[in-house]
């Protein structure tokens, strides 16, 4: 669980999650939720808040998948611009989602607050960074473009962008002042902690084998137990393995790999990041990097730490180092990755999986805030609250990606194979 390819430091420096056993017995519930990320925590939370019954079925641990492996930043909407969002869905459509996952992040740090989670939340936003004059323009564009929907987002120039980065490397940098970073395994770890609070049941290590509907009820098996429940919510995303495995079947999935630093003497903590905002730059193949409490410089970028490892890590040296000069004697100390699942528009999408059972995934990198408020709106359908229509987000069949294992295969090589010779600057 804590190894220095799953979780790294993540996993080192989490809160432990609440006591959870094996489900083995015949349990009952108004809802059973599959998965034990932030999705199915989310949803488990607010379904339970709302008095009604809820367990949690997970196959390892909580936020054993993508929650627990990747960078922490809390971003607003999705990486597309908000104009081709628009476009894509349509104007209706596509603006509630602009305004829904606009507002994620908040209430993300609302829940942090109102349970007392520890996951060193930071909230002075994320700066977006330009890489040449292509990547200035780009974020000029995307801030005009959240700016017509008041998103309280600004553009820095070179000088102001190298105050907040502690670097002049970049052109300019986009900030947005709604975003911000956790710990995301403990933010995963006290999902689940006010999940169960709120009375939720919670099982580890109980994977789901099957799933059927005997005409009023949904039954999930597991190695030594069974749920009985209303409505299902399968909540798993690309590590669906045994049951649904569409849900993983319809994104191209890619691996990302972080790198962090010994913790940085005082003097450099001043230099590097002072407000500690989490950054991304603006090239396709991307690389992100932020400060954690303890001062350490997380640096991630696109690749898996497999047999490419010492490429990537060599690559991370070089890109860190012509940031940060004075960082050119730096150990690292922690190394692990994980997986991201890529849609075709990379845009989330809702499945219907059968009566009253329902699957929401495909953050596309992006799945602390969108997977908080959807995993809240699906317990407010669930609760009657909300029709399955006023979700701002598209109700498709989960159809195979095309060529989706040969992409995959392609990113991985291709990443290697750029940061055998790149350094991101």
């Amino acid at each position: 669980m804590n190894s220095t390819s799953s979780h790294g430091l993540w996993g080192r420096t989490a809160p432990n999650a609440p006591i959870a056993e094996k489900l083995g017995t015949n349990h009952v519930c108004d809802v059973a939720v599959i998965g034990g990320g932030y999705t199915g925590l989310s949803a488990a939370l607010h379904i339970a808040e709302r008095g009604m019954t809820v367990a949690v079925l997970e196959a390892e641990t909580v936020g054993f998948g993508g929650s627990g492996r990747n960078v922490g930043l809390v971003n607003a909407g999705m990486w597309v611009m908000p104009e081709t969002l628009k476009q894509t869905l349509g104007a209706d459509l596509g603006g509630r989602m602009l305004s829904f996952l606009g507002e994620g992040p908040a209430h993300v740090f609302e829940l942090i607050d109102r349970f007392g989670i520890a996951c060193e939340a930071q909230r002075n936003g994320t700066l977006h960074c330009a890489v040449g004059a292509a990547g200035l323009s780009e974020i000029i564009e995307r801030a005009a473009q959240w700016r017509q929907l008041d998103a309280p987002v600004e553009v820095l120039d070179k000088k102001a962008a190298a105050t907040k980065l502690g670097t002049g490397c970049f052109e300019g940098a986009l900030w947005d002042h709604r975003a911000g970073t956790v710990q995301p395994l403990a933010y995963a770890r006290g999902l689940a902690g006010a999940a169960v609070g709120l009375g939720a049941k919670l099982f580890e290590h109980s994977p789901v084998l099957k799933t059927e509907h005997d005409g009023s009820r949904w039954v999930l098996t597991t190695p030594m137990g069974s749920v009985r429940s209303e409505w299902l919510i399968a909540a798993t995303n690309i590590y669906s393995r045994r049951v649904h495995g569409e849900l993983a079947n319809s994104q191209t999935i890619l691996p990302y790999f972080n790198i962090a630093t010994k913790p940085l003497p005082d003097r450099l903590r001043a230099e590097i990041l002072p407000e500690k905002q989490g950054a991304w730059d603006t090239r396709s193949v991307l690389t992100s990097f932020r400060m954690d409490n303890a001062g350490r410089l997380i640096f991630g970028s696109v690749g898996q730490l497999g047999i490419e490892a010492s490429c990537h890590a060599a690559f991370a040296r070089r890109s860190i180092q012509a940031m940060y000069p004075q960082l050119c004697n730096v150990e690292f100390e922690h190394f692990w990755w994980g997986q991201i699942g890529m849609t075709d528009d990379n845009l989330p999408r809702l499945g219907q999986l059968g009566p009253k059972a329902l699957a929401v995934g495909g953050y596309n990198g992006r799945g602390i805030a969108p997977g908080t408020v959807y995993g809240r709106a699906l317990a407010q359908h669930i609760a009657g609250e909300i029709a399955l229509a006023d979700i701002p987000v598209p109700v498709r069949p989960l159809k195979p990606a095309p060529f989706r294992l040969l992409k995959g295969l392609g990113i991985r090589a291709g990443a290697a194979a750029l940061h055998a010779v790149a350094q991101r600057v």
